[in-house]
């Protein structure tokens, strides 16, 4: 079937599918659909030269769909992450331009309370997520309320750190504002309290805590997002402010894009 209307881009291929046709690519893209990782460990998973995989990366970069950050943990090390958002967007446009029909939509976010949203599937369960950084204080206990407005009855999250303090008046503030969700009753909790529990995903946000947590019960997935310390400095509070809303930002991007995975998981 023909569509007279549709605007035909001409027979070059989109950028990101020749950026991910390149089997190196796709094998670190797909490496990093599972969380962030330094260049060593995603060496080590392709099987490739350090030169080789560090020359994807940068192509990866360029395209923008790879992310990287140097590490909270050592500074000589840097993360990579897959951008979802950039991917999403430029795959939806490559599909386009092939078929009007082939742009699909971007993940849902679920209504909490709701029946099972479509991310669901066959889930007989609710899945079981711990988020970890240093200190309870911001980063973790906003992925755990975020992914509880999403997921409603869907997901159990959780939230400790390797080195508790209390909660950070931004990151209530920000959530309060954005969402609000009320985390003000937050109390930090020590990872070791809650090492016993079964949780299907560990997912650590800060560098210093992914080096730094125990083992977990159960065999846990173990997950990583690399994110920088909001509150970290002597700023302002209007920039410590800015700072944990763009942390928002990020958390529910990836938290969307979370939910299938869970559900998969299942």
């Amino acid at each position: 079937m023909y569509y007279a209307a549709m605007a035909v881009p001409g027979d070059a291929v989109p950028p990101p599918l020749r950026l991910i046709a390149d089997p190196v690519r796709w094998r670190l893209l797909r490496e990093l659909a599972h969380g962030d990782l330094r260049v060593r460990e995603l060496v080590a998973a392709v099987g490739e030269a350090q030169n080789l995989v560090s020359y994807h990366l940068r192509r990866l970069r360029s395209g923008g769909l790879v992310t990287a950050r140097r590490s909270s943990f050592d500074g000589r090390d840097t993360y990579y992450s897959l951008d979802l958002a950039g991917c999403a967007h430029a795959l939806t446009e490559a599909g386009a331009a092939l078929h009007p029909g082939l742009a699909p939509a971007g993940p849902a976010a679920p209504t909490a309370g709701a029946g099972a949203p479509p991310w669901a599937g066959g889930t007989s369960r609710p899945r079981r997520v711990l988020f970890v950084c240093t200190g309870n204080s911001g980063r973790s206990p906003m992925a755990a309320a975020l992914l509880r407005h999403s997921a409603g009855r869907w997901a159990h999250a959780a939230s400790a750190g390797t080195r508790p303090r209390s909660l950070h008046p931004a990151a209530a503030a920000v959530l309060h504002d954005r969402y609000r969700i009320d985390i003000s009753g937050h109390r930090p909790t020590h990872v070791a309290a809650v090492a016993s529990e079964p949780f299907d995903y560990v997912i650590s946000l800060c560098d210093k805590a992914r080096e730094a947590c125990p083992e977990f019960a159960g065999s846990p997935r173990r997950v990583h997002w690399s994110l920088p310390d909001p509150a970290a400095g002597a700023d302002s509070p209007g920039v410590v402010y800015a700072r944990f809303d763009r942390l928002a930002t990020e958390l529910t991007t990836r938290i969307d894009f979370l939910l299938p995975v869970l559900a998969e998981a299942g």
